[in-house]
């Protein structure tokens, strides 16, 4: 049995394509921001009890949510 592989030939590189694409990478990154705006809204409305329980102390909520790396993360003080 003979199988054949074809792919669709690639479309031309216009400026149109790459506007879509950059209004499509705009698009994604503002989604991404509202997320996590939402993200850090949900997790300031606990209470400490609360962020203890999931790992987080309220000043590390920004760090937490943004996936910036913290020395202090996990430590206990």
């Amino acid at each position: 049995m003979t199988t054949i592989y074809t792919t669709a030939p690639t479309a031309p590189a216009t400026a149109f394509g790459g506007f879509t694409r950059a209004l499509g990478n705009l698009a994604n990154g503002l989604a991404a921001y509202w997320v996590r705006r939402e993200a850090i809204k949900a997790l300031r409305a606990m209470n400490d009890r609360e962020l203890r329980d999931i790992g987080i102390h309220r000043s590390h909520i920004d760090e937490a949510v943004w996936g910036r790396p913290d020395p202090e993360f996990g430590r206990r003080g």
